[in-house]
């Protein structure tokens, strides 16, 4: 069985060598990390104003760096995974400017290649205190990309936490997370919920957090139960069709609120569906009916996981796979085949895709004693090489003391 990778003090020691090496034997002043995230249930509800249940993972992001002097900024990443080149230098602004500016010319944080640096372009676009100091950065990671366990939120968190030791802003903890939201959007072209960026920022160990995605509040549900862990499988694959799959989902799901007449599928019921079926095409329906579905079936879960009901949170996740593909039609074969030879075991309680979908990760709820017979049967079954951890609910972001 695979661990959760590397501790937080073995990626800050990494990026510390790495940090010395390129700037001339400088040691870093500041470091901060966030982590990423596995969602127990609640899938595509989130950009729906729906609810959702994550948990942040120990698998983090981690920034050191160190102030320097004029108006420019050095990053580095170490992700082998990550566009070339892996270090950029950028113009930071005097202060901040409108999104509607991005693509004016001159604009010095407009988006670009490489792909990767998007995402600190756009923290740094949408951080909340200008003008930022010149600085030097490196970033190391152990969250595993495009598995569906948000190394991009972990990204921005973490490059945020980051600047805020750079420039401290008022510490709004939703704002930050909305900030880093933003970064996504108009850098990433990535039209995501607020899900990701709100529980790498307000994760706390041993809960997931059920997360309204209206009203950004968000409820303690306890994860203490020694004899039950949830098992993440990666399936090591990720289908080209998702990033494009993704904002045609958003869009089936805003026409299907607009016909209903409801600001958002949030608001609908399954009767304001029926009652407007006949006026949405089959594939629209179904989408709607996910979604509307899976709101209900989050609460609901949610408050079986509070009085201890597993065999019935279980159930919740298997009844949410289905509906992700069949209804959704966001699976794929990797993911079906890892969820029905989990079910196959003894011991194992439910099983879903977790993440946008088309590859990445199950999530799996598990009797401890039963952990690495599922895992066996999993690589016997599976046509694939899968990739386990052992989830554990963890600290949102933080900054840290280097020594």
């Amino acid at each position: 069985m695979a661990s959760l990778v590397k501790s937080v003090d073995q990626l800050v020691s990494k990026a510390t060598c790495l940090f010395k090496e390129i700037f001339d034997g400088e040691a870093p002043k500041i470091a901060a990390c966030a982590p990423g995230r596995v969602n127990l249930i609640g899938e595509h509800t989130d950009y729906n104003l729906g609810y959702v249940l994550p948990m942040a993972l120990p698998l983090v992001t981690v920034v050191v760096g160190s102030v320097a002097s004029g108006r420019e900024a050095t990053v580095v990443t170490v992700s082998e995974n990550a566009d070339e080149p892996r270090r950029v230098d950028l113009s930071l602004p005097k202060e901040g400017f409108p999104p509607s500016e991005l693509a004016s010319e001159g604009c010095p944080l407009a988006p670009g290649l490489p792909h990767w640096a998007n995402y600190v372009r756009g923290v740094i676009h949408h951080f909340r205190a200008h003008p930022l100091p010149g600085f030097r950065a490196v970033v190391v990671s152990s969250v595993p990309l495009g598995a569906g366990l948000s190394s991009s939120a972990s990204l921005e968190v973490a490059f945020y936490t980051f600047l805020q030791q750079l420039r401290p802003d008022d510490g709004n903890k939703i704002s930050k997370a909305i900030a880093c939201q933003q970064a996504e959007h108009t850098h990433a072209g990535v039209p995501c919920g607020i899900m990701d960026q709100l529980v790498s920022v307000l994760g706390i160990e041993s809960h997931a957090l059920l997360i309204d995605c209206r009203s950004l509040e968000s409820t303690l549900v306890p994860l203490t139960d020694p004899g039950l862990v949830f098992l993440i499988s990666n399936s090591n694959v990720k289908h080209s069709l998702a990033s494009s799959k993704y904002a045609l989902r958003r869009a089936e799901c805003e026409k299907a609120a607009m016909v209903i007449g409801k600001p958002s599928l949030r608001d609908a019921t399954m009767k304001d569906l029926e009652g407007s079926r006949d006026q949405l095409d089959d594939v629209t329906y179904r989408r709607a009916c996910h979604v509307i579905g899976e709101i209900q079936r989050t609460v609901k879960a949610a408050d079986s996981l509070k009085r201890g009901d597993y065999q019935q949170f279980g159930k919740a996740m298997v009844e949410s796979h289905n509906s992700l593909r069949d209804l959704y039609e966001v699976s794929c074969k990797e993911l079906d085949d890892l969820v029905s030879a989990a079910m196959e075991v003894e011991g194992v309680l439910g099983s879903r895709m977790t993440g946008g979908g088309f590859g990445g990760c199950t999530i799996t709820l598990v009797k401890a004693r039963a952990i690495e017979r599922t895992i066996e049967h999993i690589q016997r079954r599976y046509s694939g090489t899968p990739t386990f951890y052992v989830a554990t609910p963890s600290v949102g972001a933080q900054s840290l003391k280097l020594p």
